[in-house]
């Protein structure tokens, strides 16, 4: 990141009545097989991911300013709810040139790179195995019939026969991707693959599923920054706060899924692309709203927006912030949306960041207090988590507790993530 400097900035008042006023609508989805909106069919989301713009900034690398070329990737998920149905949905959203897809494949993950003997099925797009993507656009893949059981992992395989140009992609997916030269989409073994050095998932922006959440199924959509993302938890075990509230529900029979659309370094008010994607009021229609079959999302922004304010950033103007407001009227610009769609959405309260570089001295610290405040006590949220007292130092309250940290000190490790989800009021998720 450049040194902090302050820059000349647009309006904080006008940035936030211009994002409140509307929520921006995704970009349109191509063909007549595009996915169903959000609740139709009895679809219900069983993974997803945010997408982001293709940049190679971040300290990991991957792969998608380059793309790929003749080239295979097989990417491995979980899903959270049973279903005898599966489709998949991809996204050139941010693609420069149409994205041609020569065909995929969908399997029951083995080990690494292998799928299971005997699982793998061919994908098809409105009958055809191959198809091809506009830039800007989304595409879900035709419905297949295939059993899954909650918490079930799938491997997804694309095969690209050309050159895709730049990929669509998610930088923080902590879980291995896979890649291999020419076309292995039908391969069970992963011996032609190369693991990594890549943990970013590309194009593949959801799976859903039907037929078997059951009345009161739905989709739950936990939706943020890198603290919803899962960064800080351990690579390839599925322990992000997502997946432990995913097997919180699973464990008490609940049909509900549960879908991650957090995002590392993302800002509630300003568009980031050279590094954390659109902003959560701009992403908040495609990654929430649209999701099929959503009922219940939880929110946890602001963070970024706080530790950056006012600073020259490469690609981004975050506005300078004096006090909470701008905060408050953008969190409520995504309640007056959720509610218009007849969502609920409950607020969670920011992290605990003391001693963190750039996250803390007074004057932030007061801005996070009172947002905090608010989301605990106007009544606009539909309900609470409350994170920041869950995570919080027993020996000061403005610190995270030591059992809790990851290993760079600001994020949540895997016992955290747990005990995040274990205090969600299931009753909550479950009504309306």
């Amino acid at each position: 990141m450049e040194s902090p400097r302050l820059r000349t900035l647009v309006s904080v008042a006008a940035l936030v009545a211009v994002a409140a006023a509307s929520i921006p609508a995704g970009p349109a989805v191509a063909g007549r097989h595009a996915p169903p909106s959000a609740g139709s069919l009895g679809w219900s989301g069983g993974w997803a991911t945010a997408v982001q713009q293709p940049q190679a900034v971040y300290e990991a690398p991957n792969w998608s300013v380059d793309g790929f070329t003749n080239q295979t990737l097989r990417q491995v998920v979980r899903v959270s709810a049973a279903g005898t149905r599966v489709r998949i949905r991809l996204s050139n959203r941010y693609g420069d040139q149409p994205l041609r897809l020569t065909g995929a494949t969908i399997g029951r993950t083995g080990n690494g790179a292998d799928v299971r003997p005997g699982t793998l099925r061919p994908l098809t797009f409105g009958g055809s195995r191959a198809t091809t993507i506009p830039p800007g656009r989304d595409l879900g893949s035709d419905a297949l019939p295939l059993a899954i059981r909650p918490l079930d992992r799938l491997t997804v395989t694309l095969y690209f026969a050309g050159s895709t140009g730049p990929a669509t992609f998610h930088e923080g997916a902590l879980a291995t991707t896979y890649r291999a030269d020419g076309d292995h989409r039908f391969d069970p073994g992963g011996a032609a693959f190369t693991a990594g050095p890549s943990q970013s998932w590309y194009y593949l922006a959801g799976l859903d599923v039907s037929g078997g959440t059951g009345r009161g199924g739905g989709t739950v959509v936990t939706y943020g920054d890198s603290i919803l993302d899962g960064y800080g938890s351990t690579p390839d075990a599925d322990n992000r706060y997502s997946d432990e509230l995913a097997e919180r529900l699973n464990r008490v029979g609940s049909p509900l899924s549960v879908v991650n659309t957090g995002l590392n370094g993302n800002l509630l008010l300003t568009d980031f692309p050279c590094y954390a994607g659109d902003s959560g009021l701009t992403r908040f229609r495609k990654d929430v709203l649209d999701q099929p079959g959503v009922r219940t999302a939880i929110v946890h922004l602001g963070l970024n927006d706080i530790a950056v304010a006012g600073l020259a950033l490469p690609c981004a103007a975050p506005p300078v912030l004096t006090d909470a407001t701008p905060l408050i009227e953008g969190h409520r610009a995504l309640i007056r949306a959720a509610h218009a769609r007849g969502i609920k959405v409950l607020g969670a309260t920011l992290i605990p960041v003391k001693d963190v570089p750039y996250y803390y001295d007074a004057e932030k610290e007061a801005i996070r207090d009172a947002l905090n405040h608010w989301i605990r006590t106007s009544g606009e949220y539909d309900g609470v988590v409350d994170f920041d007292r869950i995570l919080a130092d027993p020996a000061d309250a403005d610190a995270m507790a030591p059992a809790y940290k990851a290993v760079d000190g600001m994020h949540v490790n895997d016992a955290g993530t747990k005990v995040m989800a274990d205090a969600v009021n299931l009753k909550l998720l479950r009504n309306g």
